[in-house]
């Protein structure tokens, strides 16, 4: 009688790496959009000149930062979906969550024109 072992090479815990994920990314996005939304608070005491320029930049950079932290939370989704089918890619998209939402954070501090 023949034994037939079946060996599945697919990673087992690809989940663990999205759990890990949400767990960080989560938080991050939070202090990221929190971060965004005090930003203004920069230039309360700035002369019209001075908060003209914040103001039209910070537009541009707000909706850059909201964007941003969509796209990463769309990341983390993706990273969920894919565990089964696609290990190694949702391994991938675990690691992209939390570097887009700092990708996005740095891309608001440098859009922003600040006093």
């Amino acid at each position: 009688m023949s034994h037939l072992v079946v060996t599945d090479d697919r990673p087992r815990h690809t989940w663990i790496a999205s759990l890990i994920s949400t767990v960080v990314t989560l938080p991050l996005a939070f202090l990221a959009m929190i971060y965004s939304m005090m930003a203004p608070m920069a230039c309360d005491s700035c002369t019209d000149e001075a908060s003209d320029r914040f103001d039209a930049s910070f537009d541009t950079a707000w909706t850059v930062s909201c964007a941003g932290l969509v796209l990463s939370l769309a990341v983390l989704l993706a990273s969920w979906v894919c565990t089964r089918t696609r290990p190694a890619t949702a391994i991938l998209l675990a690691v992209a969550a939390p570097v887009t939402v700092f990708l996005t954070w740095v891309l608001f501090m440098g859009l922003v024109d600040w006093p």
